[in-house]
């Protein structure tokens, strides 16, 4: 975000984790950041790794240490929830964890958000429903099972 033409993660830097994430999915997502490859300054990202089954956590952490020795100047970022961080893959990597303060104010990244998310020509498309022809938007209620 040092520019706004700098782009978004593409989807293969980034790892939205469920508990449902498979080990598979998460091994290739490792291997894809710690195998090295031309593939350009890619930063690599797993969300919400708190959420991982124990299993697929341990998983992730022996495939990590295994293949850390191909690569030195790998690039991945491992964030969770701070209410989690004592599940498994966030103790694991504790001796790596840094506290994140924003180096941005939150107008400037959302205008950052904004010059990407844009429909470029307002035209017939879904991106005319949400504010300021954006192809995102968060739709929430107060009230479950209301529709949305």
């Amino acid at each position: 975000m040092n520019s706004p033409e700098q782009p978004l993660p593409t989807f293969d830097e980034v790892l939205l984790c469920t508990p449902q994430t498979s080990a598979e999915q998460v091994g290739l997502f490792l291997r894809r950041c710690l195998i090295p490859c031309p593939r350009g300054d890619k930063i690599y990202t797993m969300l919400y790794a708190d959420e991982l089954s124990y299993d697929v956590s341990c998983r992730a952490e022996e495939l990590f240490q295994r293949l850390q020795c191909y690569s030195s100047s790998y690039r991945l970022i491992i964030l969770c929830n701070c209410e989690r961080e004592n599940s498994y893959l966030p103790s694991a990597f504790s001796h790596c964890k840094v506290h994140m303060i924003p180096q941005r104010s939150r107008a400037e990244m959302q205008q950052y958000l904004q010059h990407h998310f844009r429909v470029a020509q307002p035209s017939s498309s879904a991106a005319a429903v949400f504010k300021e022809h954006m192809c995102v938007g968060i739709v929430s209620s107060k009230r479950a099972g209301m529709g949305k």
